[in-house]
């Protein structure tokens, strides 16, 4: 059986919408190049569909704020239904891809869903502080309900397998950085970075300031390991991860967008089909505490 997932979009600077979609359903490349996020149609571009498309579940209907641009993400990445409400997609599909990052509005659009029982992949960060998630949380229906995360944690570009763990020898110090604003982008080198430290236990110490555009953040958790995670603003940095060890360092880039988020929209399929969590609460949580202590520098 082919799942029906909608999507609800848009929030300023994210073009979710298009890129999952796209991911599920192909696209139609005359319409897609009107996308307003150039980087989307020329990654797409380099792809072949539908052999690299989710062939098991489709993006069947599409809600936003402005009909117009619903309608025009509907036509670029072959959704077949503009909703007139996004409620009206409750009893039509069996999951939602809430793909907007503005966290703030995650509560307004996700609850009608979890209410009905339906999995909703709610986009990164879920919340902005640990007692804003866990009351999203606490409107689950079953364990599982809710999938959250930032894609770059299945960025294999990202991560450090066994043998490059023994070649750093005990890591003792990370700097994570990425442009643009703190509550959206801090994300995506926090959670690639508690991926591999596995379980550094709670934050014991932080420090957070604000630099002109930018927000710096410091952490050491339990485990002794410390890190400092920037978000630069308007400046052209890419996502980027320096891994300094007793042994070693290893410098990490952030390149394939499609794989990540393919990846990332394979593990929400995973989640409705087994009804179980693919991320542990616990560790979201614990993503959530680190932004929540960069935003003490706002």
């Amino acid at each position: 059986m082919t799942l029906k997932f909608g999507v609800i979009g848009m929030s300023e600077g994210n073009g979710h919408p298009y890129s999952w979609s796209a991911i599920f359903n192909g696209y139609d490349a005359d319409a897609m190049r009107d996308c307003p996020f150039p980087a989307i149609p020329e990654y797409l571009s380099r792809r072949r569909f539908p052999e690299e498309a989710i062939a098991d579940a489709q993006v069947s209907e599409v809600w936003a704020e402005d009909r117009s641009q619903a309608e025009h993400i509907a036509r670029a990445s072959r959704i077949p239904r503009v909703a007139d409400d996004f409620r009206d997609m409750i009893g039509r599909v069996d999951g939602l891809l809430l793909a907007r990052d503005d966290a703030e509005n995650h509560a307004r659009f996700a609850a009608p869903f979890l209410e009905a029982g339906i999995p909703v992949y709610i986009d990164k960060p879920l919340a902005l502080s640990v007692a804003d998630a866990k009351a999203l949380y606490a409107c689950e229906k079953y364990p599982g309900q809710i999938f959250t995360c930032s894609a770059l944690r299945y960025a294999r570009e990202l991560g450090l397998d066994e043998a490059a763990k023994r070649e750093l020898g005990e890591i003792r110090f990370v700097q994570g950085t990425t442009a643009k604003d703190w509550d959206r982008y801090a994300v995506h080198v926090i959670e690639p970075v508690l991926c591999f430290l596995g379980r550094p236990g709670a934050i014991a110490e932080s420090r957070a300031l604000r630099i002109g555009e930018a927000t710096v953040a410091g952490i050491r958790w339990e485990s002794g390991v410390a890190a400092t995670f920037s978000a630069l603003g308007k400046a052209a940095a890419p996502i980027a991860i320096r891994v300094i060890g007793t042994q070693g360092w290893r410098d990490m880039v952030f390149r394939d967008s499609f794989s990540a988020f393919k990846a990332a929209l394979e593990a929400f399929v995973r989640a409705v089909k087994e009804r179980k969590a693919q991320i542990p609460r616990e560790f979201v949580l614990n993503v959530i505490a680190a932004i929540e202590a960069g935003r003490k520098a706002h």
